[in-house]
């Protein structure tokens, strides 16, 4: 019979939005996951536009044909495949989910030993030393949270945004 606090131990979750930040997260990650024997559950959230009332923000045949599950399910699995060309992976597990990332985040979290997130994502404001996600996730999650930050050279590419 396994324990749950076993279970709970073998599973690293980390948010993966394709910016450099979420990468360095995802390395992160994997080298917690080869050091612990831990699984990495790379996760990614999508949403489509908003809706304001009836009306759509952008119109709704912009987004036809664009199945925004499939692009975000591709970018994951090229991290992944990236990260695993680097050095031999830990066993990564991929995760596509439909919501906003803080709370997809949360959610497949529950029971994991760690969230792991980059510090900043794709976000508007660049010179914030923590992303809304990384903060919210910080704030609500239901295991420990590791906040990885960024990189010398994406310090460099935050300070040329200024």
């Amino acid at each position: 019979m396994v324990n749950r606090s076993e279970e709970q131990d073998r599973r690293i979750v980390v948010g993966v939005d394709g910016s450099a930040g979420s990468r360095t997260a995802l390395s992160w990650a994997v080298g917690q996951g080869r050091l612990t024997g831990a699984t990495v559950e790379a996760v990614s959230a999508w949403q489509g536009p908003p809706v304001y009332g009836f009306a759509y923000a952008w119109s709704p045949s912009v987004f036809e044909d664009v199945d925004l599950a499939a692009i975000t399910g591709k970018m994951l699995a090229e991290a992944v495949e990236d990260e695993a060309a680097e050095r031999p992976p830990a066993e990564i597990r991929t995760r596509v989910v439909h919501g906003h990332p803080s709370q997809a985040l949360l959610d497949v979290a529950h029971g994991a030993q760690m969230l792991v997130v980059g510090s900043r994502g794709h976000g508007a404001f660049a010179g914030m030393l923590l992303g809304s996600v990384s903060q919210h996730c910080v704030q609500h999650a239901p295991c420990p949270v590791v906040v990885v930050p960024p990189t010398d050279l994406e310090r460099d590419e935050i300070g040329s945004r200024q």
